[in-house]
């Protein structure tokens, strides 16, 4: 276990402490504390249709340099942007999943795409919240809400409040960010 792992563990442990403590556990507190021991997290997967644990993936630097294109590298590692209306996934309107580029987690759902007009593909609510993971980005002088992969933690994009009914957001995510695979019908 490195150390950023040790830290995580701990302050997922004394977050469940204090919950139980003042009782706010969640009837599957015992599953949580299982699945941060064995480095696993519980992801919703459209192929099995429900819920299923999976490792975390964590690699360095030198290994998503590898694995990823220079392009995939600087907007999945370094949270880069792709140029509004490039990506290939853009218009893509066929039935099936877009899955993270780096760990193959499933993300979105065709069903919730839409034209957004913005120039990047975008979708009403991911594929199941525990799939897509959001943190505050400060960056370009400005404050938003940033969409990371809860796998492999890669940049996806950013979320917004201006998207259709019925959740009112909008995930901006790059395509290259993305990997399509179709359903069977």
């Amino acid at each position: 276990m490195n150390r950023r792992q040790a830290l995580l563990f701990i302050t997922s442990q004394a977050t469940l402490l204090l919950l139980s403590v003042n009782g706010f556990a969640a009837k599957g507190e015992k599953m949580a504390q299982n699945t941060l021991k064995s480095g696993e997290i519980k992801l919703y997967s459209a192929k099995q249709g429900d819920y299923i644990l999976v490792k975390k993936v964590m690699r360095s630097e030198s290994e998503w340099k590898k694995l990823l294109t220079s392009e995939q590298y600087h907007v999945l590692r370094k949270e880069g942007t792709e140029r509004a209306f490039t990506g290939t996934l853009l218009k893509n309107k066929e039935r099936g999943v877009y899955r993270c580029a780096a760990c193959g987690n499933d993300l979105y759902h065709s069903d919730h795409k839409f034209d957004s007009g913005t120039g990047w593909p975008s979708y009403y609510q991911p594929i199941a919240k525990e799939n897509v993971t959001t943190r505050v980005d400060r960056s370009f002088f400005t404050t938003r809400n940033e969409l990371i992969c809860s796998r492999c933690e890669s940049h996806l994009g950013h979320v917004f409040d201006d998207g259709p009914r019925p959740t009112g957001k909008r995930h901006c995510i790059n395509s290259i960010s993305l990997d399509f695979h179709k359903l069977d019908k």
